[in-house]
């Protein structure tokens, strides 16, 4: 049953209806209990929700919702291997990804098996990789999940990456992107990653291409040296000279893939204990997200929260304020994570759906933002629920900088919700403004290995609900095809059969 056709998103509408005056404030002045109550723990991530606009009835609603929508069942089925994503016919098991070797049965051991078959070589390459002295810089050359999730990642665990070594990522098919990275290097000493799982992917291919020439014309020889491939595509690889290759497979959408072969570029910067970290964090969180119930389900609870924002209280968007510089990529990851999961119109039958999917999300670390977006998010007429990322204990030693950040990031939620009374107008603050605060102890592989397994699983959550398929991105396909149409006529210069607008930008562009 589609969700809008439940009793509880009826209960839901009805509860929205009344909730129109509900105020934060409001709420913790008659429940002292408020900010135990809708607060918890799960692997590696404590999480406040207390200041949302939420109360326990909406949260039990929330529920209920969930459970006339078959959440759990879609949940376990995903876990069974089941083709969960019906639009492409795929099973959805990027969590087999991180799940222990030898520990499943039955269908899922031979696809288990494999995992760790594809893990255990490329964990030696990449150790290989670390003590080769030569290698000074290693490119990945990717777009989208080839590369939002090992760049925020590699940038994320900064201070566990080796020493001696830079890492670079490229994925935009603008030359400026790559011409810059060039720049700073030397063909012997770098080490370029191919990661495209077809090897056609034009972007990707593009800069490839141009890394292997400019390479060449350095005086590199040795390609299979100084190239490797992150692919199914064999072949290809071996038409550019590539013989290092590691593959993964069509039950793995490509921004999930990190843990995958995907993931070398962090490998090789944070070791092969340090990978093999992340992915426990991840699988601490995927047995979270299996096994504790609804109302303590950390996963749930957020994309829960999703629909209620969305559907119920039409908010269209949320801030990601990652109080951590390396965590600075983190928006921009979650942006491809959601939008593209979940940015659909109709549901897995092919319907239109007359409800708001996906919200908009965007965002910097703080403190950057208060001094940019902040204000909107204070003053502005619409209001936009803040995610805040903070992490409890430091890496550095510099005296008074993370007190500092840690008592910012309290404050602006605390400013939110509080707001403040100025009769003049201009400097007052409506508060009442919705936050959630996620809080690491430490950012290790384990803790952002399970930070965004929490996402990839609250992304899920939502998208069950609304019934849609969070597992293809149809909508990514369009442009590609119109793209090499009009590559084709910007060198031949033909504008036939183009509506005007185009024809004009063509002829511009020429």
């Amino acid at each position: 049953m589609r969700c809008d056709q439940t009793a509880a998103w009826q209960s839901l509408q009805q509860h929205a209806e009344a909730f129109a005056g509900f105020d934060l404030r409001t709420a913790f002045a008659q429940d002292a209990a408020r900010a135990h109550a809708l607060s918890q723990t799960a692997p590696h991530v404590f999480a406040d929700l207390s200041k949302n606009h939420v109360d326990a009835a909406t949260e039990a609603l929330l529920q209920e919702l969930a459970r006339q929508t078959g959440l759990a069942a879609h949940r376990d089925a995903m876990f069974r291997g089941e083709h969960i994503n019906a639009t492409e016919d795929r099973a959805v098991m990027h969590w087999l990804l991180r799940q222990p070797e030898g520990s499943l049965s039955g269908e899922l051991a031979a696809p288990l098996k494999l995992v760790h078959d594809t893990l255990q070589p490329m964990l030696a390459y990449a150790e290989q990789v670390r003590a080769d002295a030569q290698i000074t810089d290693v490119v990945n050359i990717g777009i989208g999940g080839s590369d939002l999730g090992p760049q925020m990642a590699v940038l994320a665990l900064q201070d566990f990456v080796i020493p001696g070594k830079r890492f670079h990522f490229v994925s935009n098919v603008d030359g400026h992107e790559l011409a810059s990275v060039l720049k700073g290097l030397k063909a012997e000493n770098t080490l370029f990653l191919i990661a495209s799982k077809t090897f056609t992917t034009i972007e990707t291919m593009t800069n490839a291409r141009s890394a292997l020439a400019w390479f060449q014309a350095q005086g590199g020889r040795d390609v299979a040296r100084h190239f490797a491939a992150l692919t199914t595509n064999v072949a290809a690889a071996a038409e550019m000279g590539i013989t290092t290759t590691f593959g993964f497979w069509d039950w793995v959408g490509g921004r999930y893939s990190m843990w995958s072969a995907i993931g070398l570029p962090v490998a090789i910067a944070i070791g092969s204990q340090g990978f093999r970290d992340l992915l426990a964090g991840a699988h601490e969180m995927d047995q979270h997200f299996q096994t504790a119930p609804l109302e303590a389900n950390l996963p749930v609870r957020l994309g829960l929260l999703d629909v209620w924002y969305r559907n119920f209280l039409n908010y269209t968007s949320r801030s990601i304020a990652p109080y951590h510089s390396a965590l600075r990529r983190v928006p921009a990851y979650l942006q491809q994570l959601e939008m593209e999961s979940n940015g659909k119109r109709v549901d897995r039958n092919g319907q239109a759906l007359p409800y708001g999917t996906s919200p908009v999300l965007w965002g910097e670390p703080g403190t950057n933002g208060q001094h940019a977006y902040f204000q909107m998010l204070h003053q502005g007429t619409d209001v936009v629920p803040l995610e805040f990322i903070a992490v409890k204990k430091p890496t550095h030693s510099l005296k008074d900088h993370h007190e500092l950040l840690l008592a910012n990031v309290i404050a602006q939620a605390q400013a939110l919700m509080l707001g403040k009374a100025d009769e003049g107008g201009h400097k007052h603050f409506t508060g009442n403004r919705p936050s959630t605060f996620l809080l690491l102890d430490e950012l290790t592989p384990a803790s952002l290995g399970a930070l965004i397994a929490l996402q990839e699983h609250r992304v899920f959550v939502s998208g069950s609900v609304w019934g849609i398929n969070s597992f293809d991105q149809w909508g990514v396909e369009l442009g590609k095809v119109l793209a090499k149409d009009i590559h084709a006529r910007i060198v031949s210069g033909d504008a036939s059969g183009l509506d005007a607008s185009t024809a004009a930008l063509l002829q511009r562009v020429r």
